[in-house]
């Protein structure tokens, strides 16, 4: 059995499968991130990286069985710029022939979000038994757009169903039967301890002669506070780090004198992210958090493979 991964990161697609116990022969993997490639080569060094996925050629691949992958999201989530797949001169790229022509006359693109069209390329070209896309939610302009290239609806899961994660993401394959993963209920007590709750670190420019808000001012103090979640469940893993602190002293809106606060451990996101305790250790712990940000809550895609007859 032969897989290709492409935007492969630190092939948590690999972790996966190993999970649910399926063999293969070859895993290859399209990934530019050396980071990314250390932490995927400590751990399976038997993976075959083949760099730049715009400059893969499958003609030198074997038959492939397993296609997977997670194209750039920053330019479709309703947290980035949601212009999704466009150059820089501002065209839309609605179909595979267009962005090939773009690509061939040498337009520049803006943002990562139309590497989608790199998958779809490959999909086409490698013809593999089984695909799988993974994204994030996105307006509907552009899910349809997805959802009508690749002749399938997608799958909606949010890992809070098989970690303490909030993280909703939507999955395209054609693995049959691929069902909902029934709800674990973890908690983010089981991740961090007793006595801590899970909360998001927020910022306003006040100022301080008006107490009111003002234009953006670098001069003009920061006065910051701490959102709480009430689910007992982590917001969802960024590489921002702001945006995932556990506090005590729980409250709705707190300032940061009034709490006492830490930022989430690189092992606590491995936990978030149902990935081995230590298999990032290879890095420092500034790649270990944004790795995990960006890559794939692990069980979520070992729930999808195990439909894999």
């Amino acid at each position: 059995m032969n897989i290709l991964s492409l935007f492969d990161g630190m092939s948590n697609g690999q972790i996966a499968l190993n999970r649910v116990g399926i063999k293969y022969d070859n895993y290859f993997a399209a990934e530019i991130d050396k980071f990314a490639m250390k932490v995927t080569q400590t751990n399976y060094p038997n993976t075959i990286q083949l760099g730049d996925v715009t400059k893969l050629d499958s003609t030198n691949l074997p038959k492939i069985d397993l296609l997977i992958g997670g194209s750039p999201c920053t330019d479709f989530s309703f947290a980035g710029k949601r212009i999704g797949m466009v150059t820089k001169d501002k065209i839309e790229i609605t179909d595979l022939e267009t962005y090939l022509q773009l690509k061939e006359d040498g337009f520049e693109f803006e943002g990562e979000s139309f590497l989608f069209w790199e998958y779809v390329r490959l999909l086409k070209e490698v013809k593999p038994t089984y695909f799988l896309l993974e994204n994030v939610r996105m307006v509907d302009k552009w899910k349809n757009i997805i959802t009508e290239t690749l002749g399938v609806e997608p799958i909606y899961i949010n890992s809070r169903l098989v970690s303490a994660q909030e993280r909703k993401r939507f999955y395209w394959t054609n693995i049959p039967d691929v069902t909902v993963p029934e709800d674990r209920n973890i908690t983010i007590t089981d991740v961090v301890g007793e006595g801590w709750f899970c909360g998001a670190m927020r910022g306003r420019r006040i100022d301080p002669d008006k107490n009111s808000r003002s234009d953006y001012n670098r001069e003009i103090p920061i006065k910051q506070y701490i959102e709480c979640r009430s689910d007992n469940k982590s917001n969802c893993l960024t590489t921002v780090r702001k945006d995932n602190v556990v506090v005590k002293n729980k409250g709705p809106r707190r300032s940061l004198d009034q709490v006492e606060y830490r930022w989430l451990t690189p092992t606590e996101c491995e936990k978030l992210q149902t990935v081995p305790l230590g298999y990032t250790s290879c890095v420092s712990d500034n790649q270990r958090t944004r790795m995990l940000g960006m890559g794939w809550t692990v069980d979520s895609i070992a729930h999808i493979f195990s439909f894999i007859k």
